[in-house]
This record gives structure tokens, C-alpha cells and sequence, in this order.
């Protein structure tokens, strides 16, 4: 198993860390134990020693689950990492309430790699007025937290400021081959990983698969990446692209199946960096997907709020995965099952207030009505 030295810490950790917010569930939703442990337990034998969980992951019972499998382990087999839901923190009392909660559900005296939980500029400024930040400073200087860092989900500028205000022990961050550029609200992009670099941050990979898009290319696609290697999975490129940028320490998969359990340890055991043909062949598949995007949303959302409604970057946002990974069913699934009828592109009355704003000049009414007929159509 690939491993990566923390110098600052100490400490070495697999390339690999297990994420525990898409464990198998039961077809009632709850996690299924049994799979679930017996999916931590192969990846701990197989050499993976880092394990993520967070407060609200599988509607808090992540937590609870990971807590009574790592009592069956001896404590220094593994590094836990968890996070601090601070939308839900409105003062110092409730982040407290939560953060001591979280040791009893873990069953743990310290936790190896505590975060705040999926900031942007405003919650994390929140969140230091309130003295959280401070707080939790000291809770690590009283040992119960080891390593102190953050996950993003915000923009280079967004992300630089949090970066620079605080000494960081380590930062996770969104990374992949297709969201490099730094322009949408949520992605901090090759200038976010090369801010980490500059600053000497340790980085943490989350959502290196795009949550599973890059696992499942369009034959077009994926053919340069076939044509170096027909053996090997869309998944194990997005990894070894990730894995390949000298400053990532830590890269985390929520694996939910067996088969992606396996796939990933064959990438990481052993782990080889991308060469320079490699490289090429995912720019190459990059340059592709995007060639089939619908509609240069940047998702900064500038358009928004709507007067009627309509999440607009949202809906094209649907609309561009359509176009790019094909893929009907998960999109219509998406569409009909888990995307709001309010929010839908229907309810546009063509106003032209979104254009107006728009940073890209996009036919954002004549694109609504397309993406409306065309996803309504699968």
C-alpha cells in the first residue's frame, strides 16, 4: 500500500483513506453492517489506516457505525478523522455540545484529524466570531485533537482566505482532472492545489472520481486512456492523477461495493505515478468531456436568486453531466427523483434578469427551455 510522510505531524498515512459517507445501505436506507465492516476490515488489512467519517454522514449514523468498528481494533492501527457541521453550530455552546458528542459516538479520547466541515468564506468567518476557531485551537493543544485543518467547498479566493488566516495542520479539498479551473463557486481548482503547495499544506483529496462520474466515461472518452492500458478502470486514472501532484498526502473514496474496494487497492498497492504519455492521455479525455458540455455554466451563480424560483446553475448543471457522461439514467433519476419541481427550468417566464448579470453572456432562457425538453424527453 502506497504511503505518503506527513513531515510536520510525524506521521504516515496510506495514500488511500476510506470514506464512510456512501457505506452500502440496506434498501431502508440504514447502513448494512454487515458489508460495511467487512469492507473496513479488508481495507485495513490491505493497508489502508486512514478512516473518514462526519457528524451528519448517513443521517448521523456514521459515526455511531464507524465507533463500533474501530473498538474492535487496536488504536494505533489507524488515524480517524471527522468534521464539525458548523451550519448547525449558531454559537460556541452548540459547536461544544456537538464536538463532545461526537468522542461519545466514536468512542474515542482523541481524534487523530478533526475539520471544520465543508467552508466557504462566510461560514468560516462566522465560525472565528463566534470563537470556534480559537476553541478548537486549544482543544488541540490539550490533546484531544492531533491534527487541526478544514475541508473547502469554495473558490480560489475563497479558499486563499481561509488558508492564510490560520496555521493549518492540513486542508481537503475537491480535486480532479475535469474541475481544474477556478472560476466555479465551489471548486478551488489547480490554483487552489498550488496555493496548498506554496503555503506547505498538507492536502487531502476529496471527490477524486467526481463522485463517481469519472468512473464511467463515454467510450469516446476514455479511449486515449484504453489505448495506453485496456485493463484498467476509468476510476484507477482519476486516482493516479490525483495521487500524482507531490503535495496530495491523503486521498479519500467513499467505496459502497466490494468491487470498488478492490479496484482501488489494485491502484494504490502499488501506486504508479502518472508518466508523461499517461498524463497526456487524461488531458486528452478532459479536453473531450468538456468539448461535450451543453452550456459554459461556471456555477458562480451571479444569476441568483431567481424571481421565479429556478435554480438556474443547478439545472445546468444536470443539463452538462447529460452532455458529458451521457449516462440517461442516473440523470433522469436525478432529474424526476432528486431535483425539486420548483426548481425546475419550466418555471422561467423568460425575464431576462439572469442575462443581465451573467459574468459569461450566456443564452440562459433559450438554454433553460432546451435543457427542460431534453431532460423531460429520458
Amino acid at each position: 500500500m502506497e504511503q505518503r510522510h506527513w513531515k510536520k505531524a510525524g506521521i504516515t498515512t496510506s495514500l488511500l483513506g476510506y470514506g464512510c459517507m456512501r457505506l452500502p445501505t440496506l434498501p431502508d436506507g440504514r447502513i448494512d453492517e454487515v458489508r460495511a465492516e467487512a469492507l473496513l476490515n479488508t481495507a485495513r488489512d490491505a493497508g489502508v489506516n486512514y478512516f473518514d467519517t462526519a457528524y451528519p454522514y448517513h443521517g448521523g449514523e456514521s459515526e455511531p457505525f464507524v465507533g463500533r468498528v474501530i473498538a474492535k481494533w487496536p488504536r494505533e492501527s489507524f488515524y480517524l478523522a471527522t468534521k464539525l457541521p458548523l451550519w448547525q453550530c449558531d454559537s460556541l455552546e452548540k459547536a461544544q455540545q456537538i464536538y463532545r458528542s461526537q468522542f461519545e459516538r466514536l468512542g474515542v479520547d482523541t481524534i487523530d484529524f478533526y475539520l471544520l466541515h465543508s467552508l466557504h468564506r462566510a461560514r468560516y468567518d462566522k465560525a472565528k466570531a463566534l470563537g470556534i476557531v480559537d476553541w478548537l485551537w486549544e482543544e488541540k493543544k490539550a490533546g484531544r485533537i492531533r491534527n487541526f485543518g478544514f475541508s473547502c467547498h469554495d473558490n480560489a479566493d475563497g479558499l486563499e482566505h481561509i488558508l492564510r488566516d490560520q496555521p493549518w495542520d492540513f486542508c481537503q479539498l475537491q480535486y480532479n482532472y475535469l474541475d481544474t479551473d477556478d472560476r466555479a463557486e465551489e471548486i478551488a481548482g489547480d490554483r487552489g492545489y498550488a496555493l496548498t503547495e506554496e503555503l506547505g499544506i498538507p492536502l487531502i483529496i476529496m471527490e477524486p472520481i467526481k463522485g463517481g462520474t469519472l468512473a464511467n466515461l463515454p467510450p469516446d472518452a476514455a479511449a486515449p486512456l484504453t489505448a495506453l492500458d485496456p485493463a484498467a478502470s476509468a476510476a484507477s486514472w482519476a486516482l493516479r492523477w490525483v495521487g500524482s501532484h507531490k503535495n496530495v498526502h491523503l486521498i479519500l473514496s467513499g467505496m459502497s461495493a466490494e468491487e470498488q474496494l478492490a479496484d482501488n487497492l489494485s491502484t494504490f498497492a502499488p501506486f504508479r505515478p502518472l508518466n508523461t504519455a499517461e498524463d497526456a492521455a487524461v488531458a486528452e479525455t478532459a479536453r473531450i468531456l468538456h468539448s461535450r458540455i451543453k452550456i459554459g455554466c461556471t456555477g458562480c451563480r451571479y444569476c441568483m436568486p431567481c424571481p421565479m424560483g429556478v435554480d438556474i446553475p443547478d439545472n445546468f448543471s444536470i443539463w452538462n453531466r447529460l452532455g458529458m457522461f451521457g449516462q440517461p439514467d442516473a440523470v433522469r433519476h436525478q432529474w424526476t427523483a432528486r431535483f425539486p419541481d420548483a426548481e425546475k427550468a419550466s418555471h422561467c417566464v423568460r425575464c431576462g434578469k439572469c442575462e443581465a448579470v451573467c459574468p459569461q453572456h450566456l443564452p440562459i432562457r433559450t438554454a433553460l427551455a432546451q435543457l427542460q425538453t431534453e431532460l423531460d424527453a429520458l
